[in-house]
C-alpha cells in the first residue's frame, strides 16, 4: 500500500470508489479516519499521531482544502497546500497511510504544485482514473474498512464552518465578519484568530491584525503557521529583523515546511546575512528540491560570495528546471560575466532576451556590455542606446551610469578592448549633460 496516494480524474464518485478499491485489494485491516477538506485548513490534523492501529487518513475533494480568494501576498498559509498537506504527512506514523482524491483541473488552480510534484506532494503515487480506469470494487477480495470522523464538538463544528465559508467568500469585508464570528463561538481557537489575522491584514487593518496575531500567539504559541503569519506581518511592516526571527521560530518548530526557511532565507539577505541566507536556503532545497526560485536564490547568494562555481552550477540547474524562467538566463550570464567568461556570458544574455517578452531594458544594457567585453564594440553601442532610449529619464540614467562603470573598468583591466574607449566616452558625456552620447 502507497502511503501517500493521489486519485485524480473520473468523477468525485469514481474517485471515491477507486480509494476503497484499493484499500479492499491491500487488505487494508486498520481504520480508515475521514477528513472534511472544506473545513480541513482549520481543522489541522484532527486524528491522533501517537497511538493506535493503522490508518488510511481520506481526504476526499482536497482541492476544496485551498481557497484561494484572498488577495495576491496575503494568503492564509493554512490554506496553502505545501503547508497543509505537509502537516498531514508529518503526523503519520510509519504504519498509516494518507489518501487524497481531486478533480485533477480543480486541483492544478488551486494548488497547481501537486502536479509540479512540489514539497510533500513529491512523495505522492498519483493515479489517474482517466488513464487507468476505475478498478471495480465489487471484483476484489475482501471490503474496505468502515468509516470513522474525528468527534468535533459543536462550538468547534460551528466556527469551523464560519470559517470555511469565509476563505470561500469573494468579498474582504465578508471573510473578516466570518471570521469574527468564529472567534465568537469558539474563542479558545488559534485557528480562527489567526484567520481573522489575515483577513484584517488583506485589508490593510494592521493594528487590529496583530492584535488577532497576539492572540493566536497566546493560544497556540507553538504554532508554526502563527509565527510563519507573524513574520508576514512584519515583512509587511518593513521591518526584517523580527520578520527574521518570527520565521526562524517557525522554521524550527516545522522543519519539513519549505517556505519557512525560503522566507528566513530572504529576510536574512535583506539584513546582509548572506551566510545565514545560504544555508536557510539549502535548508529549504532538502524539502522542495525542484524549486527553481530556491535554486536560484542558492545562485544568487553564492555569487554574492565570490563562490562563481557554486554560482554557475545553480542557475545551469535553474534553466533545466525551467527553460523559459529568463532570469535563469540572465543571472547565469552576469555570474560568467564575473568569471571574466565574456562570450559565454553573451550567449546567456541573448537567450535571456530572447525569451523575455518583456524585453527587460536593464538585462538588454547589461547584454551590451557583454557584448562590448566579448569585443564587439559596435553592437555595443547599438545595443545600449536601444535600450537606453526605450526608457524614462530617470531609468536612462541610472541605466547609463551602470554601464559607464562597468565599460571603464573593462577598458582598464583589458587594453585589448580600449578601441572602444569611444564608447565610454559617449556615455560618459551623456551622464554630464555635455552632449547627447551620440558619436
Amino acid at each position: 500500500m502507497s502511503r501517500l496516494l493521489l486519485i485524480v480524474g473520473g468523477s468525485g464518485a469514481e474517485r471515491r470508489r477507486a480509494a476503497e478499491a484499493r484499500l479492499a485489494r491491500e487488505g487494508w485491516a486498520g481504520e480508515v479516519v475521514a477528513l472534511s477538506a472544506a473545513t480541513l485548513p482549520f481543522a489541522g490534523a484532527p486524528f491522533d499521531a501517537t497511538s493506535g492501529g493503522p490508518r488510511a487518513i481520506v481526504v476526499h475533494e482536497v482541492e476544496r482544502a485551498f481557497p484561494g480568494c484572498q488577495t495576491a501576498g496575503a494568503r492564509l498559509v493554512l490554506t496553502q497546500s505545501t503547508f497543509l498537506v505537509q502537516t498531514l504527512v508529518d503526523r503519520l506514523r510509519a504504519v498509516d497511510c494518507l489518501i487524497l482524491t481531486a478533480d485533477r483541473p480543480a486541483l492544478e488552480r488551486a494548488a497547481p504544485e501537486a502536479f509540479q510534484r512540489r514539497g510533500p506532494w513529491a512523495g505522492f503515487e498519483v493515479v489517474d482514473l482517466d488513464r487507468t480506469g476505475v478498478l471495480d470494487l465489487d471484483e476484489q477480495s475482501g471490503a474496505p474498512a468502515s468509516l470513522v470522523s474525528p468527534a468535533l464538538d459543536g462550538p468547534h463544528d460551528r466556527a469551523l464552518d464560519l470559517l470555511a465559508r469565509a476563505y470561500l467568500a469573494p468579498s474582504a469585508d465578508e471573510r473578516v465578519q466570518l471570521c469574527r464570528d468564529a472567534t465568537l463561538v469558539a474563542p479558545q481557537s488559534a485557528a480562527a484568530a489567526l484567520a481573522l489575522a489575515s483577513a484584517l491584514r488583506e485589508q490593510q487593518d494592521m493594528a487590529a491584525a496583530r492584535e488577532a496575531l497576539d492572540e493566536a500567539a497566546r493560544l497556540a504559541p507553538d504554532s508554526a503557521a502563527v509565527h510563519f503569519e507573524d513574520g508576514k506581518f512584519w515583512l509587511a511592516c518593513d521591518d526584517m529583523e523580527r520578520a527574521r526571527d518570527a520565521f526562524a521560530r517557525a522554521a524550527g518548530l516545522m522543519p519539513t515546511f519549505s517556505a519557512a526557511f525560503s522566507n528566513l532565507g530572504a529576510t536574512l539577505g535583506e539584513l546582509d546575512e548572506p551566510d545565514a541566507a545560504l544555508a536557510a536556503f539549502t535548508r529549504a532545497l532538502a524539502t522542495d528540491p525542484d524549486s527553481v526560485a530556491l535554486v536560484n536564490n542558492i545562485g544568487v547568494v553564492n555569487r554574492e560570495l565570490g563562490r562563481l562555481e557554486a554560482s554557475e552550477a545553480a542557475f545551469r540547474r535553474v534553466i533545466g528546471l525551467a527553460p523559459d524562467f529568463v532570469f535563469g538566463h540572465y543571472n547565469l550570464g552576469h555570474t560568467l560575466f564575473l568569471a571574466g567568461r565574456y562570450g559565454e556570458a553573451l550567449a546567456e544574455y541573448e537567450e535571456g532576451q530572447r525569451r523575455d517578452p518583456e524585453q527587460n531594458r536593464r538585462q538588454a544594457c547589461r547584454l551590451a556590455v557583454a557584448r562590448f567585453a566579448a569585443g564587439d564594440a559596435a553592437g555595443a553601442e547599438r545595443d545600449l542606446w536601444r535600450a537606453a532610449d526605450a526608457a524614462p529619464p530617470e531609468e536612462r540614467e541610472d541605466l547609463l551610469l551602470e554601464a559607464y562603470e562597468i565599460l571603464s573598468a573593462l577598458v582598464a583591466r583589458h587594453p585589448a578592448l580600449a578601441a572602444g574607449a569611444g564608447l565610454v566616452a559617449r556615455v560618459g558625456a551623456a551622464l554630464t549633460g555635455t552632449e547627447d552620447g551620440r558619436p
